[in-house]
């Protein structure tokens, strides 16, 4: 088994050991002790017999090193290809057993024949593969899945772009034709022969209905579909293969061409001879060329068969920099552009270098295993997304981070970062110029007032104000610096991954590597250390009260005068957020996020006592206050209120254990990653009135209530409500619905039965049929009666007046049933009240004939002949006549013989019993009183 395929098994083995265990990007992750398990599945170990219940490494020994060995060699290659990730450059048994080994996964890997062009569509999340195989594949790159196929031709596809404008994409092959497809109808829009020799480049004019072709007939050519796919303008003047165009983004009236003639050539769209030409490489052809995204900075990259790079400046005409590392020939390198600092290039030595486009240092080397890299793609939306094609398919790479670099201080003065350069805005401003702000709704994006504050030595990753506002850290490339936030002057700087501020503004936490971390005072450093530092691995530092690191599986406080531990509690976390009052602090998780008070009396307390605080630190520093399943992205507090932003877009905030979603907020303010400002309304007066029904504090809240707005009181009610303040909600309340609802929870049946009378039918049955269920349970019968007549509610009716025995309720009911359709209740009725008359009329009125026979039979003879008549009549206009004769009717003389003994003293005992205007039932009027209908 070769090491290629060694690797394809060790992920697999990976996959099926992590099952739901990741990383905290989502990857796949195993303890290295695990992966004794993966010996099984590599046929290159064999290892047979191996049984061990702990899985750990130590089983291994049995075996032999050489195994342990083979299976260190695989994943030292897996991590050098980039295809898995761990922390330490050694792995040793028993003393690395807990290092997490992580499955890295790209954003998109597809196998496919050789890959010779690659594009993006601007808004659907497509990337377009053309095919050495003469085939053009659409992938979904969030999905990976393919969502269309074209077959173009029998040769090689060497170029593919999507003309989104119109639906369309335009491939040139080998076959010398350039064709365009819908990509919607699959319909082939044109095909015909653009040049006497292989098409290997083409490029779309961002605004203009042309496209542009180069050959290996040494031109290019431009087409305009507006005028039938006509050839505008030849241009003439390279003397080799034409390998690549690219479109100036600063003035889209030029564009430049590379050559295997050495040299690149810049040229105007109208014009067909080059505007000058550049000698680009001077040891073999230049195989590509791409602008600066940035109109700013006049400069292009070229890669060539010398295995370099070049930047060149345009205005000088020269080289100003050769990037080396390859050692094939460079197909490709991009600017990465949205202020992120990269150059990427892309080899046929099968990697892919990452290069800092300010500094020119190689940062990073990638390798798929994927063979040749020959094509690549760049996501113009501003995601970082990079597209590569491979002898053995494509790769979609997502590069730096979505969210944005900013800091807001305390009195509105924002400053965030652009690449390197720094800009500042003043939200405060806003308001005093008398602008709009207050009249924009939530969403609506705020119109700034820019101003270029300077730059930072570094990319910054972070940047954070001091708490008073006086200073500015940013961090990144490895180093902080400190700046003034007025002339953005260099305060401080020094090596470090992560940076902290302590509240009082004066000292300050770094992170240097992993281990390390260094308190300095007035800008200099303290001499006495933090308890603990350098027992574990810390991936971040997150100021206030107490200073915080969070590691792998853990968070420790440290207090910042002592450097004693405060407490260390064992949670995987990804953010720690405290609150401007110092005593609630939020951890947040993958899923999930907690609220702890902490309480800093019980931490002296213990000091005091004279307990030995060991490495766990004090439990009863912090207590637990709840926990709340939802994903934060980013937060901030105000006062006790977390506001926050989910993995689904929704601004949250929390309040106690009650989370609600932002409607109305006083000016809070969002960033996207393109650094557009987004403002929201939250009301602080509804804020600090929940603080208040929070604390309990009631006298405080009713002095609030007054403040908060008409449109937030129906908020705040539901809030009460949650609180168990039902009798303060109702107060509070706006809303008819709401306080119908608090209303029957208090037993206030008045005024819930004035809020039903106010409301129109039909859509007052339910609050009628509410209010009589809540009066039942009361023993207000008279009232349920009345409210189950308005709802119209039979059945409840039915019920209660059987419950009460009273005939005239009964006989109401048996009406309303009847007149409803309500068929079986009427009849239940008209039982009770012990009426088989008017039941045998319901049976015949219903087509019940053979029941209402048998029923008039048995208990009202008088009923008989005019039953069987009926039952006489339907059999017969069923075909039944024999079966109709057969029924004995005493009213037909040849029946009279079988009904007379005692038939005529059924009828009189009918009369009886049933001809009286009352069947003996008790009246029960007297005992309801004014209740009785």
């Amino acid at each position: 088994m070769g090491i290629d395929e060694e690797i394809e098994q060790l992920k697999t083995e990976i996959k099926r050991l992590a099952q739901s265990n990741t990383d905290g990007d989502g990857h796949p992750s195993v303890k290295y002790a695990l992966t004794v398990s993966l010996f099984r599945g590599l046929s290159k170990y064999d290892v047979k017999g191996l049984e061990s219940s702990s899985g750990t490494i130590a089983a291994a020994i049995s075996v032999g090193v050489s195994i342990l060995e083979a299976l260190v060699g695989t994943l030292k290659a897996a991590k050098r290809r980039k295809v898995i990730a761990y922390d330490s450059e050694l792995l040793l048994q028993g003393v690395h057993d807990n290092i997490d080994i992580v499955l890295l996964q790209k954003k998109l890997q597809a196998r496919s024949d050789r890959v010779k062009s690659v594009d993006f569509h601007p808004t659907e999340p497509w990337v377009i593969a053309g095919l050495y195989n003469g085939s053009v594949n659409i992938y979904n790159h969030i999905t990976g899945a393919v969502v269309k196929t074209f077959e173009v031709a029998q040769v090689p596809v060497r170029c593919v772009r999507f003309i989104a404008r119109k639906n369309w994409f335009v491939a040139g092959s080998d076959d010398f034709q350039l064709r365009a497809f819908n990509y919607n109808t699959h319909e082939k829009v044109t095909a015909f022969e653009a040049h006497p020799d292989y098409i290997r480049c083409l490029a779309v004019h961002p605004t203009l209905s042309l496209v542009f072709t180069g050959s290996d007939d040494m031109t290019i050519k431009s087409w305009d579909w507006e005028k039938g796919w006509k050839n505008t303008v030849t241009f003439q003047g390279h003397t080799h293969y034409i390998m690549n165009i690219a479109i100036n983004p600063k003035d889209p009236q030029t564009f430049a061409s590379s050559c295997l003639d050495k040299t690149v050539k810049v040229w105007s769209i109208t014009s067909p001879s080059p505007n000058f030409t550049l000698d680009a490489h001077e040891r073999g052809g230049v195989n590509y060329v791409e602008y600066h995204p940035d109109p700013h900075k006049p400069y292009i990259l070229t890669t060539g068969d010398d295995r370099t790079i070049r930047v060149w400046d345009l205005l000088s005409k020269s080289c100003i920099q050769t990037l080396e590392g390859h050692t094939s020939n460079v197909s490709w390198a991009i600017y990465v552009g949205g202020g992120l600092p990269l150059i990427v290039s892309g080899s046929e030595d099968g990697t892919i270098k990452l290069w800092n486009a300010g500094t020119y240092r190689l940062e990073n080397t990638l390798s798929y295993g994927m063979e040749r890299v020959w094509c690549v793609g760049l996501n113009k939306n501003g995601a970082n997304e990079v597209a590569v094609g491979f002898d053995d398919g494509l790769v979609v790479l997502k590069l730096g981070k979505d969210e944005p670099t900013y800091s807001m201080d305390s009195t509105g003065k924002l400053i965030y970062a652009k690449g390197t350069e720094i800009q500042t805005a003043n939200l405060a401003l806003l308001y005093e110029e008398g602008s709009t702000m207050e009249s924009l709704t939530d969403g609506s994006r705020v119109g700034l007032s820019l101003k270029e504050l300077g730059a930072t030595e570094v990319y910054p990753n972070s940047i954070q104000h001091s708490p008073n506002g006086r200073f500015v850290t940013v961090v990144g490339d490895g180093e902080y610096i400190i700046y003034t936030p007025i002339a953005w002057r260099n305060k401080a700087f020094g090596q470090g991954a992560s940076f902290a501020w302590a509240e009082d503004s004066n000292t300050y936490a770094v992170l240097e590597g992993k281990l390390k971390v260094r308190v300095w005072r007035n800008f200099k450093e303290k001499k006495e250390a933090l308890k603990g530092v350098g027992g574990w691995s810390v991936e971040s530092l997150h100021g206030g009260p107490l200073l915080c690191a969070r590691g792998n599986g853990f968070v420790v406080f440290w207090d910042w005068e002592t450097g004693e531990i405060v407490r260390r509690i064992d949670v995987e976390s990804k953010n720690i957020y405290w609150s401007t009052s110092g005593t609630l602090v939020a951890i947040a998780s993958d899923d999930s996020y907690y609220i702890l008070r902490f309480d800093r009396a019980a931490y002296k307390a213990a000091l005091d006592s004279g307990v030995t605080i060991g490495d766990e630190g004090c439990e009863e520093a912090f207590e637990i206050v709840t926990e709340i399943s939802e994903t934060v992205r980013t937060a901030k507090w105000i006062g006790e209120c977390f506001i926050y932003t989910t993995s689904t877009n929704r601004l949250n905030y929390l309040l106690g254990t009650q989370t609600n979603t932002v409607a109305q907020f006083e000016k809070v303010y969002l960033v996207d990653r393109d650094m557009s400002v987004i403002v929201y309304n939250l009301s602080l007066a509804v804020v600090e009135y929940q603080t208040a029904i929070l604390q309990r504090d009631l006298v405080t809240a009713a002095e609030l209530l007054a403040a908060v707005p008409e449109l937030e009181r129906n908020k705040v009610a539901r809030f009460l409500e949650a609180q168990d303040l039902k009798s303060l909600a109702l107060q509070v309340t706006n809303d008819p619905e709401h306080k119908f609802e608090l209303a029957i929870a208090l037993d206030e049946l008045d005024l819930a039965l004035s809020l039903a009378e106010a409301t129109p039918s039909p859509e007052n049955e339910i609050k009628w049929k509410m209010v009589g269920d809540t009066a039942l349970s009361r023993w207000k019968f008279g009232l349920a009666r009345e409210c189950y007549r308005k709802a119209g509610d039979i059945s409840a009716s039915f019920l209660l007046e059987s419950a009460l025995g009273d005939k005239n309720g009964l006989r109401k009911t048996a009406k309303d049933a009847t007149g409803k359709g309500l068929n079986n209740i009427a009849f239940a009725a008209l039982w009770q009240l012990g009426d088989p008359r008017n039941a045998v009329d319901l049976l015949l009125e219903t087509d019940r004939k053979a029941e209402a026979a048998l029923l008039a039979r048995t208990y009202a003879p008088s009923r008989v002949p005019k039953a069987l008549q009926s039952w006489r009549i339907e059999l017969e206009s069923k075909g039944k006549s024999k079966t109709a004769g057969l029924l004995a009717d005493p009213g037909r003389g040849q029946d009279a013989e079988l009904f007379q003994e005692g038939w005529d003293t059924a009828l009189a005992r009918e009369e009886q019993v049933y001809g009286k205007s009352t069947n003996g039932m008790m009246d029960v009027g007297t005992v309801l009183g004014g209740d009785s209908p």
